[in-house]
C-alpha cells in the first residue's frame, strides 16, 4: 500500500503537508467542508445552490482547478501523441499507463470514480492501462495514520486505542474517499474500519460545480445534446453526497441486507452502530477474493462464472423487483468467499428507481427480445427516453434496422455494450435523451458487465438475464406487466403460441422459478374480471383447436375409406395444414411443462377439480359448444349452396398427389 509523505510545520503544529499539499487542521475540527456549513449526518444533502453561490464568490479557485485539469489532460495527450509518431513500444506503453493513473490519482476522488469504471471495461481499454487502473480500486496513496485517527476521536468521541482492541498499523486498502484498516473490537469481532480522507467535501464539490457549468454550457451550445446533462450531473452528484456520509451508508447496508441478504449466495456484512459516525464506517470483516482474481478463486475450488451469474441475478432483482440497487459494483467492492458466496461491500453508492421504470424496463427487455419494435418504441416513451407527443412513425423502422442486427439469431447473442453502442448513434438522429435516473443504472450493468467480460470473454449480461425477466412477466401480479403479458401474447385476435413457449423455456432456467405459482396465478387472473379478455380469446382459439381437429379426424377417417374401395383421395385443405401449428404448440408447452424442475402433472388434478366448478367455466363451455354449433351448421349451409351451384353431371376436381396427412396432439 503506497503511504503519502506527512511533513509537520514546527512552527504551526495544525498544518499538515500531504503530497505537498497543505491541509490546515484546527483542534476541534479536521476538515475544510467549502460549502457545507452543518457537519451533522442528517443534514447532509446534496444542493447544488449552496454549491453556487460558495464558488461563484471563489471564481480564482474555480479557475486555477480548470487550468490544473487541463494541463494534465494536455500533457497526457501530447504524451500519447509523441508515442504514435514514435511508434508502439512497450515499455513507453507501459509508462503512459503509469502516467494516466498517477494523473487521475493527483485529481482527487471525482476523476478516480472515472478511472474506476474504465478500470472493468476490458472491452475498452488496452490490457496495460487496465492492469494500472485496477489499482484505484483499492490501492490508492494512503493518508497519514495521525489524521485517520483523529477522525475517529472526534467522530466516536475517543481514541482508537480505548475503542478497539487491535487496529492495524496500516491501512489495508486505500481508495478513492477513504481507507480501511483491519481491527477487532473489544468483545472479539473481527471488523474492518473505513475512515474517510480529509478535504474530501471541498475537493468534490469543486468539481461538481466545475463539471455542472460545463453541463450546462455544452446543452445550450450544442444543440444535438438532448439529454439533460445537468441532471444527470445532480443525480450522480447526489449519490456521491451520500457516498461520504457514512451513516447513511450503513443505513444503506442494512436496507440491502434486508432486500437481499435471504438470497442463498449473497452475503452483506454486518454494521457496528456503536462504532459509526459520519466519518468512520465499523463494519464486519470479510475474508474473500475479488471476483477478477480468476485463479485465486478457481484454487479455492469456486467456479467464477458461477459467481458473476449470482451477481447478475442479484443486480437483476436489485433493477426489477425491490428498485434499490447497488450502483458502483466495480471488483473492489465484490469478495469471492470460502464457501462459494459472494459478498457486497461498501454500500455508499446506491440508487433507486420507481415502479412504472422497473416494469417499463422489464417490458423493453420482453419487447426486443420478440422484436416488437412498435411496442419497443412505446417502452421509451414511458421510460422517459422519448416526450408523450413524439412521433413514433420514423423511429419503430430505425429500431428495427438497429435491433435487428445488434440482436443476431438467438436471445443468446444478447450483448449489453453492443445496444448500447447502438442505442447511442439513435440518439442524435431522434428526439431521445437520456433520464437522470438511467445514468446509474448504466454505470452499473456496463460495470458488472465489464467484470463478467474479464472472466468470460463470451458471457452476455442480458442473455443471463432473461430468464429472470422471463419469469418475473409470467409470475408478478402487478396490472402493469399482465397487461404488458396480454399484449405480447394476443394480436389481432390471435394467440401467439410461439411467444408463449419462448418465454416459459426461458423462465424455467431462472433460479427460483415456482411452476405452481405460475399455474395458481394464471387461473386466478383467467378466472378474475380483468382475465375476461383473456377467456374470450380463449374460448375462440379452443373452438377453432376443436373444430380443426375434428374436420381433420373427419377427413382422416373418409380419405382412409376413400383409399380402401380405390377412391381417389383429395388433398388435405390447406387451413387444415396450417392450423396444425396449434397442436404442435400445445405440444411443445407440454414438453417444457414436463422439463421445468418441481412441475408435477399430479398437481393439475386438484387445480382442475376446482376450475370445473366455476360459472366462468360453465359460461366458456357454453360458449364453446355454441361456437363449435356455429361453425356446423354454417359449414353445412355452405356445403349445400355449394352443391346447389355445381352443374349437374359433374364431379368436383380431385387430385390425386397427396393422402391425408395423419393427425397429431
Amino acid at each position: 500500500m503506497p503511504q503519502s509523505t506527512l511533513s509537520p510545520d514546527l512552527q504551526n503544529p495544525d498544518l499538515i503537508t500531504i503530497d505537498a499539499q497543505p491541509i490546515h487542521i484546527p483542534a476541534g475540527h479536521t476538515e475544510d467542508l467549502g460549502p457545507i456549513s452543518d457537519t451533522s449526518p442528517e443534514s447532509w444533502q446534496y444542493n447544488p445552490e449552496v454549491i453556487n453561490q460558495y464558488y461563484r464568490q471563489r471564481l480564482l479557485q474555480v479557475l486555477g482547478r480548470l487550468i490544473s485539469v487541463f494541463i494534465l489532460f494536455f500533457r497526457f495527450a501530447l504524451g500519447l501523441w509523441w508515442d504514435k509518431m514514435r511508434g508502439r513500444n512497450p515499455k513507453q506503453e507501459r509508462n503512459r499507463a503509469i502516467h494516466l493513473r498517477e494523473m487521475l490519482t493527483e485529481l482527487g476522488p471525482t476523476y478516480i470514480k472515472v478511472g474506476q469504471a474504465l478500470s472493468t471495461r476490458p472491452d475498452l481499454v488496452p490490457p496495460v492501462y487496465l492492469d494500472e487502473l485496477t489499482t484505484l480500486q483499492d490501492q490508492l496513496p494512503s493518508f497519514p495514520n495521525k489524521i485517520a485517527h483523529r477522525f475517529i476521536q472526534e467522530e466516536l468521541g475517543e481514541h482508537p486505542d480505548e475503542i478497539y482492541a487491535e487496529l492495524s498499523e496500516k491501512p489495508i486498502a486505500a481508495a478513492s474517499l477513504g481507507q480501511v484498516y483491519r481491527g477487532r473490537l473489544k468483545t472479539g469481532e473481527q471488523v474492518a474500519v473505513k475512515v474517510q480522507r480529509p478535504d474530501l467535501i471541498k475537493r468534490i464539490t469543486l468539481d461538481i460545480y466545475i463539471l455542472r457549468n460545463l453541463s450546462a454550457w455544452l446543452q445550450k451550445t450544442f444543440s444535438f445534446i438532448r439529454s439533460d446533462l445537468v441532471a444527470i450531473t445532480d443525480e450522480l452528484a447526489g449519490r456521491i453526497f451520500e457516498e461520504i456520509n457514512y451513516v447513511q451508508e450503513g443505513k444503506n447496508a442494512e436496507e440491502f441486507a434486508e432486500l437481499y441478504g435471504h438470497l442463498p449466495e449473497i452475503y452483506i456484512p454486518k454494521i457496528y452502530w456503536d462504532y459509526t459516525g459520519r466519518r468512520v464506517l465499523t463494519m464486519e470483516w470479510i475474508e474473500g477474493i475479488k471476483l477478477t482474481n480468476i485463479q485465486a478463486i478457481q484454487a479455492q475450488g469456486i467456479d467464477a462464472t458461477h459467481l458473476v451469474e449470482v451477481g447478475v441475478n442479484c443486480s437483476l432483482r436489485q433493477l426489477l423487483e425491490h428498485g434499490f440497487f447497488h450502483a458502483d459494483p466495480h471488483p473492489g467492492n465484490l469478495l469471492a468467499m470460502k464457501d462459494g458466496k459472494l459478498a457486497y461491500l461498501d454500500f455508499g453508492m446506491m440508487s433507486r428507481i420507481k415502479p412504472y421504470q422497473r416494469y417499463g424496463l422489464i417490458e423493453a427487455v420482453v419487447h426486443l427480445v420478440n422484436r416488437d419494435f412498435d411496442s419497443l418504441a412505446y417502452d421509451y416513451v414511458k421510460l422517459d427516453f422519448l416526450k408523450p407527443d413524439t412521433d413514433l412513425t420514423p423511429i419503430i423502422p430505425a429500431l428495427t434496422e438497429v435491433f435487428g442486427n445488434a440482436l443476431g439469431s438467438s436471445v443468446a447473442e444478447l450483448n449489453f455494450k453492443s445496444i448500447t453502442d447502438q442505442m447511442s448513434d439513435m440518439m442524435y438522429e431522434f428526439p431521445f435523451k437520456v433520464p437522470a435516473y438511467y445514468a446509474l443504472i448504466l454505470r452499473s450493468m456496463v460495470t458488472l458487465e465489464g467484470i463478467a467480460i474479464g472472466i468470460n470473454p463470451d458471457f452476455k449480461v442480458l442473455s443471463k438475464a432473461y430468464p429472470y425477466v422471463a419469469k418475473r412477466l409470467l409470475t408478478d401480479p402487478s396490472p402493469e406487466l399482465r397487461a404488458s403479458l396480454k399484449d405480447l401474447l394476443f394480436k389481432e385476435g390471435s394467440f401467439r403460441w410461439n411467444r408463449l413457449e419462448n418465454l416459459m423455456r426461458n423462465a424455467k432456467d431462472s433460479q427460483d422459478y415456482d411452476i405452481d405459482k405460475v399455474l395458481d396465478q394464471a387461473t386466478e387472473f383467467l378466472f378474475s374480471q380483468r382475465g375476461e379478455f383473456i377467456r374470450e380469446r380463449l374460448v375462440n382459439e379452443i373452438i377453432n383447436v376443436l373444430d380443426i381437429f375434428g374436420r381433420r379426424t373427419w377427413f382422416n377417417l373418409s380419405a382412409m375409406v376413400r383409399e380402401q374401395v380405390g377412391l381417389a383421395v383429395q388433398e388435405t385443405p390447406q387451413d387444415l395444414r396450417e392450423n396444425a401449428q396449434t397442436a404442435e404448440h400445445l405440444q411443445n408447452i407440454l414438453k417444457i411443462l414436463q422439463d421445468t424442475p418441481g412441475f408435477d402433472p399430479m398437481r393439475l388434478v386438484p387445480v382442475a377439480a376446482k376450475l370445473i366448478v366455476k360459472p366462468e367455466t360453465q359460461h366458456m363451455g357454453q360458449k364453446i359448444a355454441e361456437g363449435l354449433m356455429q361453425k356446423l351448421v354454417a359449414r353445412l349451409i355452405r356445403n349445400l349452396l355449394l352443391e346447389l351451384d355445381q352443374p349437374k353431371g359433374k364431379d368436383l376436381p380431385v387430385k390425386n398427389t397427396q393422402k391425408a396427412l395423419p393427425v397429431s396432439l
